[in-house]
C-alpha cells in the first residue's frame, strides 16, 4: 500500500509541467506595478483612439463663437458641455484631446515601426558582414548619435518641408541608430553559437541564418526599445508640432494644440494644461511599460 502511495505521488511530480513561456514572463511581467499601470494606461489611450468618433461629444475643428476659452466644467463659468473648456475659437479640448490620441500614437507606432524594419536590416547586415561594409553603416550611425536629437530633426524638416509625414521621418531617422546597435551587438553575439553553426553546416544560406535562426533570437532587446522609442517619437513629434514644423492646424496633435495656445497660458490655464498632461502620460506610460519588458525579458533583472 505504501508502494502504491508512492507511486502516485512520483507520478504526481512528474505530471506537474513547468509553468510556460507565457506564463512566466506574464509572471515577472505583473510583479513591476508600474508597468502593469503603464500598460494599462496605453489600453486606455487606445481604446479612447480607437473609438473617439464615438465618445468625443465635439467634432474636433467645431467651432463655437459664444465660448471662446470657456473654462473646465468644475470652474466658474465653466459648462458640462465642455467638460475640460474651450480654446481660443471656442473648440472643445476633451474632443481635440480625444482625436489628438489617433495622432500621436500613430505617430509613435509608424515611427517606430519604420526605425525597426530599417534598423533591423542595416544591423544584420553590419553584423553578418564585416569589414568595410560594417564600418561605413556604424560610422554613419555615430555621425547621427552626435547630433542632438531635436536639432538633427528641425533640419531635416527644414530640408523637406513642414508636415506630419515630413515630421514622422525625421523622427524615424534620428532614432534609427539605437535600434541598428541594439541589433548588430546582438547579431555578433549570436552568430558564434552553436545552432548558427549547424545551420551553415546543414546548407542555410545567409538570408535564412540572418532572418530565421538569428533574428528571433534578437528580439527581446528590440522589443524593449521599441516600447521606450514610442515614447521618444511622441515627445519628438509634440516638440516639432509646437514648433509649427510638425502636424499643422487644425490638427488636432497635442503638440499643435500647445502651440496654438502658448499666448494664453496666463488667461487660461486649461488651454496649456491638458495637452502637456495627454503627452505626460503617454510617455510615462511607455517608459514605464518598456522597464517592465526589459525586467521580464532580461534572465539577468527576472524578479
Amino acid at each position: 500500500m505504501a508502494t502504491t502511495t508512492q507511486t502516485v505521488s512520483t507520478h504526481g511530480v512528474k505530471s506537474a509541467a513547468p509553468p510556460g513561456p507565457w506564463r512566466e514572463f506574464w509572471t515577472s511581467f505583473s510583479a513591476n506595478r508600474g508597468a502593469v499601470i503603464g500598460l494599462a494606461t496605453i489600453v486606455v489611450l487606445l481604446l479612447v483612439a480607437l473609438f473617439a468618433p464615438w465618445i468625443a461629444p465635439h467634432a474636433p475643428n467645431e467651432t463655437n463663437s459664444a465660448v471662446f476659452l470657456q473654462p473646465p466644467a468644475w470652474q466658474q463659468g465653466g459648462s458640462m458641455s465642455y467638460l475640460l473648456g474651450t480654446d481660443a475659437i471656442g473648440r472643445d479640448i476633451l474632443s481635440r484631446l480625444m482625436y489628438g490620441a489617433r495622432l500621436s500614437l500613430s505617430i509613435g507606432v509608424a515611427v517606430v515601426a519604420l526605425s525597426v524594419v530599417v534598423g533591423v536590416v542595416l544591423g544584420l547586415v553590419a553584423g553578418f558582414f564585416r569589414g568595410v561594409i560594417e564600418i561605413a553603416i556604424m560610422r554613419l550611425m555615430d555621425i547621427v548619435l552626435t547630433l542632438p536629437s531635436l536639432l538633427l530633426a528641425i533640419v531635416i524638416v527644414a530640408i523637406l518641408g513642414p508636415g506630419l509625414i515630413n515630421a514622422m521621418l525625421a523622427v524615424a531617422i534620428v532614432v534609427l541608430p539605437h535600434y541598428v546597435r541594439i541589433t548588430r551587438a546582438a547579431v555578433i553575439a549570436e552568430v558564434s553559437r552553436d545552432y548558427v553553426t549547424a545551420a551553415r553546416v546543414s546548407g542555410a544560406g545567409t538570408l535564412r541564418l540572418m532572418f530565421r535562426e538569428v533574428l528571433p533570437n534578437c528580439a527581446a532587446p528590440l522589443i524593449v526599445q521599441a516600447s521606450l522609442g514610442i515614447s521618444t517619437a511622441i515627445l519628438d513629434a509634440a516638440a516639432l508640432g509646437f514648433l509649427g514644423l510638425g502636424a499643422q492646424p487644425p490638427s488636432p496633435e497635442w503638440g499643435t494644440m500647445l502651440a496654438d495656445a502658448r499666448e494664453f497660458v496666463l488667461r487660461a490655464w486649461w488651454v496649456v494644461t491638458f495637452p502637456g498632461m495627454a503627452i505626460l502620460a503617454a510617455v510615462l506610460a511607455f517608459n514605464l511599460l518598456g522597464d517592465g519588458l526589459r525586467d521580464a525579458l532580461d534572465p539577468k533583472l527576472k524578479r
